[in-house]
């Protein structure tokens, strides 16, 4: 069973990389309207196959629809919106969806296996949220020491500007506001 568990984790880990690889990509309104339509649409395909299903299996079922449902919708929002935070919303409900999953493959079990198996779904999902949130604020890290490398050699070349006069003087800080974007 550990084994099978471990095989769970992976696919967790995986499915959560999944979203990020292709959120890069912004897109418009009608793509935006589009992809939750077919994620909906997916959705109630997926949902009608678990019909056939009983117990378990069909739990199983059931919350690998919506988690699928649900990490479409975040990643069209995420492309939609195209900022880091939106990344990260996406990722988070991508840890909270694989959870359910993780939370009702869990169900089948008895006893302290199924404790331990939900403790480790939680804690994959934890540590999913963790690297969420972490990697945001890297993003937004970059951002400002970009912007700050900016701004100091825009000084530098501003700088440079001061040695000259008159009409080359202006070119210069001219030239410098429009490399620089100031």
């Amino acid at each position: 069973m550990k084994r099978s568990f471990n095989g769970l984790l992976e696919g967790i880990v995986l499915g959560l990389a999944v979203p990020t690889l292709a959120i890069a990509v912004t897109m418009t309104s009608a793509d935006y309207s589009a992809a939750k339509s077919k994620a909906s649409a997916d959705y109630k395909a997926a949902k009608a196959q678990c019909d056939t299903l009983k117990d378990n299996p069909k739990d199983v079922c059931i919350a690998e629809a919506k988690a699928a449902e649900k990490k479409a919708k975040a990643e069209a929002e995420a492309q939609y919106k195209n900022t880091d935070k939106a990344r990260r919303d996406a990722r988070i409900d991508a840890a909270e969806a694989d959870y359910k999953v993780a939370k009702a493959k869990c169900g089948a079990m008895k006893g302290n296996e199924k404790d331990v198996c939900i403790k480790e779904a939680k804690a994959t999902e934890t540590k999913a949220k963790a690297d969420a949130k972490a990697s945001q604020k890297v993003a937004t890290a970059r951002q400002d020491a970009t912007e700050d490398k900016l701004e100091a050699d825009y000084k530098v070349a501003k700088e440079k500007c001061d040695a000259l006069s008159g009409a080359a003087k202006d070119q210069c800080i001219n030239s410098a506001k429009a490399r620089y974007k100031k």
